[in-house]
């Protein structure tokens, strides 16, 4: 597998996306559900936000998790101090455990950037049990995230790149409506449902928000590295004034919506 995510440094993933992962992760487990003394497998754990929100629950038995990238697998492990968590470097299409070992396999906000996502639908169904719940949850970058969109559409009325980056944000694998349901079914999970999660993502002022992107990280900030310094000061400050709306710098704050889907192991 080779990861679409462009990951330049821990802490700039984490305020670029992991602040927002630690807020939508009680949802997605309240949606997944899980139970006393039950192994959980985090499919794509990134820096741990969903692996440590499963932790604060003390009934748990084990905690696995697996990320592609050596740098989150890193960070993710430099933070842990329970005993039950394990972490390792591992591709979301061939995970290393046997069949049936989990009661339950999460990924959150991972499968848009796995290029064959149902092979790994099908790799988290074979490893958990019969009865037990895979489940995965996705950003609507198309119409659940204004935030970022406010960004996307800005530089894509400034350059052909930018229209490019657009049409490739907007329909990342598995987020259209019943995309993901749809895959779940096809690997043969039962009951499959699919719900919309919502957190706000708030931001103190226009660095808070940029800075992360302007230094690369992920998808958009990989866009900006590629500007030179004519259509990088234009895109800086075309992205300013839509952030600012006409109004003085500062906070701002920004409704996202996630598709949720989870099934069980006949």
């Amino acid at each position: 597998m080779v990861s679409s995510f462009n990951v330049q440094d821990a802490a700039g993933y984490e305020q670029l996306m992991g602040r927002w992962s630690r807020k939508l992760a009680p949802q997605f487990i309240g949606f997944s559900g899980i139970a006393d003394g039950e192994k959980v497998l985090d499919v794509g754990c990134g820096t741990g936000s969903l692996t440590f929100e499963l932790a604060r629950n003390s009934r748990l038995k084990e905690i696995a998790a697996i990320d592609f990238s050596p740098v989150f697998v890193a960070a993710a492990k430099a933070r842990n101090t329970d005993p039950r968590i394990s972490i390792q470097q591992a591709d979301a299409c061939e995970l290393p455990y046997q069949n049936g070992v989990f009661d339950r396999a999460l990924a959150m906000l991972v499968l848009h950037f796995v290029p064959e996502a149902g092979k790994a639908v099908a790799e988290m169904r074979r490893v958990v049990r019969s009865r037990g719940v895979v489940a995965a949850v996705v950003w609507d970058h198309l119409g659940g995230m204004p935030g970022m969109r406010m960004m996307v559409d800005t530089v894509a009325a400034l350059t052909e790149g930018g229209r490019q980056l657009r049409g490739r944000y907007c329909f990342q694998p598995m987020m259209q409506p019943g995309e993901m349901k749809t895959t779940f079914v096809e690997q043969g999970l039962q009951g499959v449902e699919e719900a919309e999660l919502m957190i706000r993502m708030d931001y103190s002022n226009f660095d808070d928000y940029w800075a992360p992107i302007a230094a690369g990280e992920g998808p958009l900030g990989k866009y900006v590295m590629t500007l030179n310094s004519d259509e990088r000061a234009r895109t800086d400050s075309a992205v300013r004034a839509a952030y600012e709306a006409g109004q003085p710098d500062g906070p701002r704050s920004f409704a996202n919506v996630a598709w949720a889907v989870r099934g069980i192991v006949p």
